[in-house]
């Protein structure tokens, strides 16, 4: 049988942590192992359970959800999947830089949750596409946000590995980028990871912005 998907769900509202834990405790293959109140709490947990995904609320008291993103992927701990609301762009930018794997708001649908749950552990990063929207629109917007991205970091790249960093400039999963480019899933994800590596980015979230700012 396949191993079941470690759940740890750091979230500081008791009832909504609840919501939630009952949400993934009601779907097949995925076992909550472990919940946390606070960013610090997510932390210590993490590298206690070592779970598959973190389910991490941004705002947090001790430690936010941003810096305790950005310890949970420093150390290999877990993927992050972020929750988030529509007026916490900043959080949402500082997640993105942190590392996180995906982001859902917080009214998600119960099916898209644990959808989501289940992609961020297959390796697939997702962002809910109104995230997404106000995401890209706010990195097209200003300098604010640092200089635009540069065309000549394509220049390493493969042919193929521009074609793949275009698909999930789309958002398209490892099985819609294979079935878009007639290719294994498997040399998909050799792709993806190789194009990660050789553009210097932690998560193909990060890569989907990227390529949505250059245009491809």
């Amino acid at each position: 049988m396949t191993r079941p998907v470690r759940v740890l769900v750091a979230e500081d509202q008791s009832a909504v942590r609840a919501g939630l834990v009952l949400i993934l405790r009601s779907a097949p293959g995925i076992e909550v192992v472990g919940e946390a109140a606070d960013g610090e709490e997510a932390v210590v947990r993490a590298r206690e359970l070592r779970p598959d995904v973190v389910l991490m609320d941004v705002q947090m008291p001790r430690l936010d959800g941003v810096a305790a993103t950005r310890q949970v992927v420093a150390e290999g701990l877990a993927d992050v999947l972020v929750l988030t609301t529509f007026d916490l762009d900043e959080y949402v930018f500082g997640a993105l830089r942190a590392g996180a794997a995906g982001f859902l708001l917080k009214n998600t649908e119960a099916r898209d949750l644990v959808e989501a749950v289940r992609t961020v552990a297959r390796g697939e990063g997702i962002v809910a596409p109104a995230v997404t929207r106000r995401l890209i629109a706010e990195f097209a917007a200003g300098p604010a946000r640092g200089p635009k991205a540069d065309p000549a970091v394509l220049d390493g790249l493969t042919r193929r590995e521009r074609e793949v960093l275009s698909c999930l400039g789309e958002g398209l999963s490892n099985a819609g980028i294979a079935e878009r480019l007639e290719m294994a899933e498997a040399t998909v994800k050799t792709h993806v990871s190789r194009l990660l590596g050789k553009l210097e980015l932690r998560s193909r979230v990060q890569a989907a912005v990227l390529a949505q700012e250059l245009g491809l």
